[in-house]
């Protein structure tokens, strides 16, 4: 325990913060309470000068991605700022067959992306690395979209880049993620509640 506490009292403030931030953006998401973007876009502005410096580049190009999407998120959740009530606004809940081809189509995409990083950059775990910024970039989506299922995807993808951050010994984030699994649970638990509460929308995408 003492060495744990060595190694946290000896962190780079930056990732401190990205550790926060991130934290915070969760647990608001997951409340959907709209001020969750603001800390998204601190978080992921931090961890793109983070990713790039450990070369984990599709990560650090994830965090752009993420910055852009805080914005839309907001965006989305405000457009109707006079209305507003997270209560009332209207979640959505994905079919089976929807996923199943979403996640087949995903997987192409992370194998096609993986193959040219492998190619043509420097970056560590192209494959793996790859796989989690893809999926991530559509989980992300879904989240600014309330799509209740958008925690599932993160379950599996925080799980998943917890191997990676280890690797490359950013054990702080390594750390943050494996909390993210937990408020990951949470939030579809919370998710799912208010959807089957407040008459949420099922929708098809694969008809």
């Amino acid at each position: 325990m003492e060495d744990l506490l060595n190694y946290y009292s000896t962190l780079s403030f930056l990732e401190i913060i990205a550790v926060i931030s991130s934290l915070l953006y969760v647990i608001l998401a997951a409340r959907t309470n709209v001020w969750c973007w603001p800390a998204a876009f601190i978080s992921t502005a931090i961890y793109t000068f983070l990713f790039y410096k450990f070369y984990l580049w599709m990560d650090s190009f994830l965090q752009v991605y993420y910055m852009g999407m805080a914005l839309y998120g907001w965006y989305c959740w405000n457009k109707h700022t006079e209305e507003f009530d997270a209560k009332k606004v209207q979640l959505k809940v994905y079919q089976l067959k929807t996923h199943i081809i979403i996640i087949i189509s995903l997987s192409v995409i992370s194998i096609i992306v993986g193959a040219l990083m492998d190619a043509y950059t420097p970056t560590d775990f192209p494959y793996l690395d790859s796989t989690t910024t893809v999926f991530a970039v559509f989980a992300t989506y879904l989240v600014a979209q309330k799509v209740v299922e958008n925690w599932l995807y993160w379950i599996v993808i925080d799980s998943v880049s917890i191997h990676l951050y280890v690797e490359k010994d950013l054990m702080p984030t390594a750390f943050l993620f494996t909390v993210f699994i937990g408020l990951a649970a949470y939030g579809y638990y919370k998710w799912r509640k208010e959807y089957k509460t407040y008459d949420g929308l099922t929708v098809n995408l694969a008809s």
